[in-house]
């Protein structure tokens, strides 16, 4: 018998015993091998991850080309503090910046990139006018020096302008009425005005040094508030003040070497003092990274701007007083609003003599096109003319609504339209309703000279205010006209008065004639030959002059004629006022006309803040309309 292999059959269970091994061994071998890698990779991350929790400062500068980077959990060394800018000239170095004369205005153009760069950086310009008195007369002002923080300074010959007939630079102009950038002095405000009434420049942003003083106490009351005392006292500099050289010539054809240096020391310690007296020269030039650098100043002299000096010296305690006070509206530190409001006077009703309306203003009656659109409200009176005149048919009786026969001329162009409101009558301001009157928004001086295309639907700028807000109205309005008048050379003041002129010459002939005529051969024959001349010289002017002249031919007709003579004559050259400022707004076309219309209306609105307008009223009402109708190129004709 041979041997033979012999096979054993291996039982279930077994099999399955050995396939959970295998796999159980693949598995432990998965997470062995998937543990190695990882731990392989976190290694390198680690140093990543403790560098993550640093901060910005702990992490230090990047410094290129540094051979080995600091150890990441090694402790910082601070970094010592940078030393911050300041720029600002020293007083004794900025008075010794030369002034520069400007005659031209191609002067002005070479040198006012300097001024302008200057500018740019501290936007404020030391300021002071130079003029003639004759005989205690003070004549127009002839130089004007302007001077920034670095001391460069231009002294502007005025008279050589005008005696060229040649405009100013309408930078300079701009820059003057520029309200971000302050210009400071000592009787800044008042230099504002000589300058607003002799050339016509309109000046604001003014800050008078001496109101400053006193908010910081940097002034020794008893030496007195002149540029001169606060130049000795906060900046300890001397200043020549001698009558001789103060009342110089300033309209010279040339301007000696000590005028130039006199005249731009004035605004160059103008401008140190006010960077002194508000900490700069003591602390570095750094304006709010939120805020611009005129706002920077502008904070620090906050009440200040544009106010004139009261001339108030307080004490400590008065000082005190006034810093605890709570503001009011009628107080500069309650915000823009510097004019008191006079409804709080309570000594001075107003409103007294004005005439209130007998009927409403508004009986919100309708007109309908043909097709039944609603074209605008109207009074009664206008809606019963249509029906009178059979060209229009009665609708509704309550609301009373006329429907037109006819094509109107045009229709609104949406019906969200301020012509198609019913509208209360009451006071837009306090909302009483048992007196009111109209208000011309846009005073009529102004209006009657806008452009027929700007007259259209004009009840817009109608509304009614009883007559104490119309008389409150009426004050704050005369505070806009007196600005726009310094802005543009736009005197106020009586136009009868303005429009006609006392001719001296005629008004001689008729006083010589009067005399005569009164006082007969009472009068001495010496003082009647020289009458007499005076009135046969107006008669034949070409006649012989002087005692010689042959008196005898005057009769009584000519004396009669004489003495009834008419002294005022018509002053060719006269504008109103509203003319004026109209033709000012009117040189930009239809946009400067439509700015000049904005202005007064949120002029109402910011005075008198309103609490019961119409509906739809508004500010810029019909101004897209009029450019989308006849375009910016408009050409203005006024009226």
């Amino acid at each position: 018998a041979g041997c033979g292999r012999v096979q054993i059959p291996m039982s279930r269970p077994g099999t399955l015993t050995a396939a959970v091994a295998t796999l159980l061994g693949a598995t432990l071998g998965g997470l062995f091998l998937w543990r190695t890698i990882y731990t392989q990779k976190k290694k390198p991350l680690k140093s990543t991850r403790g560098a993550e929790h640093l901060t910005v400062e702990q992490l230090g500068p990047l410094e290129l080309g540094a051979a080995t980077p600091p150890h990441p959990l090694q402790e910082p060394q601070p970094a010592p503090p940078s030393p911050k800018p300041n720029f600002l000239v020293p007083v004794e170095k900025l008075l010794e910046v030369p002034a520069v004369v400007v005659s031209s205005s191609e002067e002005w153009e070479e040198h006012w990139p300097l001024i302008q760069q200057d500018l740019s950086v501290i936007p404020a310009l030391g300021l002071d006018c130079e003029w003639v008195s004759v005989r205690g007369k003070a004549s127009v002002v002839s130089l004007l020096q302007l001077a920034t923080f670095s001391g460069r300074c231009l002294l502007l010959r005025l008279l050589a302008f005008r005696q060229a007939q040649r405009p100013l630079p309408a930078v300079l102009l701009q820059v003057l009425r520029d309200p971000r950038v302050l210009k400071v002095g000592v009787g800044c405000v008042e230099d504002s005005k000589r300058l607003a009434h002799d050339h016509g420049l309109a000046l604001v942003s003014t800050v008078d040094l001496r109101s400053l003083a006193l908010r910081q106490r940097c002034a020794v009351l008893s030496n007195g508030l002149s540029l001169k005392s606060l130049a000795g006292d906060v900046l300890g500099v001397s200043l020549d003040k001698t009558p001789a050289l103060r009342c110089s010539d300033w309209e010279a054809e040339s301007l000696s070497q000590q005028q130039m240096t006199y005249a731009a020391r004035d605004a160059q310690v103008s401008v140190a003092l006010f960077l002194h007296l508000l900490g700069l020269y003591s602390e570095p030039w750094l304006p709010d990274e939120t805020r611009s650098a005129y706002s920077t100043l502008a904070a620090r002299c906050q009440g200040l701007v544009d106010v004139a000096f009261r001339g108030r010296c307080e004490t400590e305690e008065g000082e005190h007083r006034h810093r605890s006070r709570r503001p009011t509206p009628e107080s500069p530190e309650a915000g823009d609003q510097q004019v008191p409001d006079p409804r709080r006077n309570k000594r001075k009703p107003l409103g007294v003599g004005y005439s209130a309306r007998k009927s409403p203003l508004y009986d919100n009656c309708f007109l309908h096109a043909p097709d039944g659109q609603p074209l605008c409200t109207c009074d009664k009176k206008k809606a019963k003319w249509y029906l009178d005149k059979g060209i229009g048919e009665l609708v509704s009786e309550e609301p009373f609504i006329v429907r037109l026969l006819f094509e109107p001329s045009g229709r609104p162009d949406s019906q969200k339209d301020y012509y198609l409101t019913a509208k209360e009558n009451l006071c837009v301001v306090c909302g009483k309703a048992d007196s009111y009157i109209r208000k011309n928004i846009v005073p009529h001086e102004y209006r009657r000279h806008f452009p027929t295309e700007m007259k259209d639907h004009n009840s817009h700028d109608i509304l009614l205010l009883c007559t104490g807000c119309h008389a409150a109205s009426n004050v704050y309005d005369g505070f806009l006209k007196q600005q726009l008048a310094e802005e543009h050379g736009a005197p106020q003041g009586c136009e009868e008065a303005a429009r006609t002129l006392e001719d001296q010459e005629r008004r001689r002939v008729r006083s010589a004639a009067r005399a005569l005529l009164s006082a007969g051969d009472a009068v001495p024959a010496a003082r009647r030959c020289e009458l007499l001349a005076t009135v046969a010289a107006f008669f034949d002017p070409g006649g012989q002059e002087g005692e010689g002249r042959v008196v005898s031919e005057v009769t009584a007709q000519m004396l009669e004629t004489a003495a009834n003579l008419e002294t005022r004559i018509c002053n060719e050259n006269y504008v109103p006022h509203g003319l004026k400022v109209v033709r000012a707004f009117a040189e930009r076309g239809l946009q400067g006309l439509i700015e000049l219309e904005r202005r007064w209306r949120q002029h109402f609105l910011s005075s008198m803040q309103p609490g019961f307008l119409p509906p739809l009223w508004s500010v810029s009402h019909n101004h897209e309309k009029y450019l989308r109708k006849y375009g910016e190129d408009l050409v203005v004709s006024l009226s």
